[in-house]
């Protein structure tokens, strides 16, 4: 006997329909002898819809009272999928995250999991139940609902799998597994029979939106096996494991793109020690995540150009911070441009492979691409292009490095 994570993403619960799918397909595993415990998201578009009625109060909705809103979505769905597996003769209930419970600290919109309570929930599963868990919310200690970011449903399926030690998370999804590439942008994509956490982190960082990058990251620091598969398919889907159970005979695993960049330069700062720090000081007091950083320094010595790339919704808030410390800052001028795309190759066979740096930026100026800026790892490569030029990038490096 197994005791199995079965989690399903918006996608998978969309409909009624769905979620019948989704009632027959947690009843096999029922049937093979399995423990279940089924983590659910919101029925597809549900989470974007609360959010927007929220905006309409204010655009500074209270952030307590949105995690109350927004966790809503997933205890509809886990109350039909519930009631779906009952009717088909299946002993089930549904918990809430305050039900559990599942502990997190207090930071409202994306709270982290310290602890969740297993007792009620191994005797009810151990009884022949299945237990389905609205995946994305906890509570705080101070006795309010809390969510844990966008995609967040993953990351209680991780934590569950860890903390209920169970044998397998299997991520159930619209799509049969990890791709190469986004198969709307190059439909040469093709599903990878494996990749280790280390690229499955990259990916979904830089763009890949199969699992959110949190939950990865924890099944990587416990050692979670993760199992993405499709709820629509019977095919064998994509494992998520060590790297050390790999063997890498492509350089490349995949490649990512994201569209949502903006690029700011702020021309002719004095080169001083420090002055990157306070450039970027205030950005971090704000919130504001920087990605990719460029200094370039006059040939006097004098003076310095800072580059710097960063979501497109922070471009406002961020020109507006650095004109406010014009005078500390002492620069010439502010340039910026918000029609940008990052595009990455990820592969942990990059490491033992010399050469991939070259391939990448001569397959892309032969294609006309210019490259804006330029970012590394071990086992990625990003470079900002032009937003327009996104998907021919993507169909050149997937070509490049013998994707299709």
């Amino acid at each position: 006997m197994k005791r199995l994570v079965l989690k399903f993403g918006g996608s998978s619960v969309g409909t009624i329909d769905k979620i019948k799918k989704v009632a027959n397909i947690v009843k096999k595993k029922v049937s093979e002898g399995n423990q279940i415990i089924v983590v659910v998201s919101a029925m597809e578009g549900v989470t974007n819809d609360l959010k927007k009625k929220s905006d309409l109060i204010s655009k500074d909705f209270d952030n307590k009272e949105l995690d109350v809103l927004l966790s809503s979505g997933e205890q509809v769905s886990c109350s039909l999928l519930s009631g779906a597996l009952l009717n088909l003769g299946i002993k089930a209930r549904s918990w809430l995250g305050w039900q559990v419970p599942i502990i997190t600290n207090t930071n409202h919109t994306s709270s982290q999991i310290m602890k969740i309570k297993t007792e009620e929930i191994l005797d009810f599963i151990s009884n022949k139940g299945v237990a389905v868990i609205a995946g994305f919310q906890g509570i705080s200690k101070e006795i309010r609902i809390t969510t844990l970011g966008r995609g967040g449903s993953d990351l209680s399926a991780v934590a569950i799998a860890k903390f209920f030690k169970t044998d397998s998370c299997e991520i159930y999804t619209d799509v049969e597994g990890v791709l190469t590439t986004d198969p709307a942008i190059n439909k040469n994509a093709k599903k990878i029979d494996k990749i280790s956490y280390e690229e499955m982190l990259e990916m979904s960082s830089l763009g890949a939106k199969v699992m959110q990058p949190n939950a990865v990251q924890a099944s990587m620091i416990d050692n979670i096996p993760i199992h993405v598969k499709s709820t629509f398919s019977e095919k064998s889907g994509t494992k998520i494991i060590s790297e050390s159970d790999i063997d890498h005979k492509n350089a490349v695993t995949g490649v990512a793109y994201a569209k949502n960049n903006a690029k700011v330069s702020i021309v002719g700062v004095v080169d001083k020690p420090g002055v990157a720090a306070d450039v970027f000081e205030p950005l971090g007091k704000n919130n504001i995540n920087i990605d990719m950083v460029i200094q370039n320094t006059s040939l006097d010595g004098k003076k310095a150009n800072i580059t710097f790339t960063i979501k497109r919704e922070d471009l406002d808030k961020t020109l507006d911070l650095i004109e406010k410390d014009k005078e500390k800052l002492n620069y010439n001028k502010i340039t910026h441009d918000d029609k940008l795309a990052k595009v990455s190759i990820i592969g942990a066979g990059m490491i033992s492979n010399p050469g991939v740096t070259y391939k990448m930026f001569r397959s892309l100026a032969d294609e006309k691409i210019n490259i804006l800026a330029i970012s590394t790892s071990e086992i990625k490569i990003s470079v900002l292009i032009k937003e327009d030029l996104t998907q021919k990038a993507v169909k050149t490096l997937h070509k490049t490095f013998g994707l299709n």
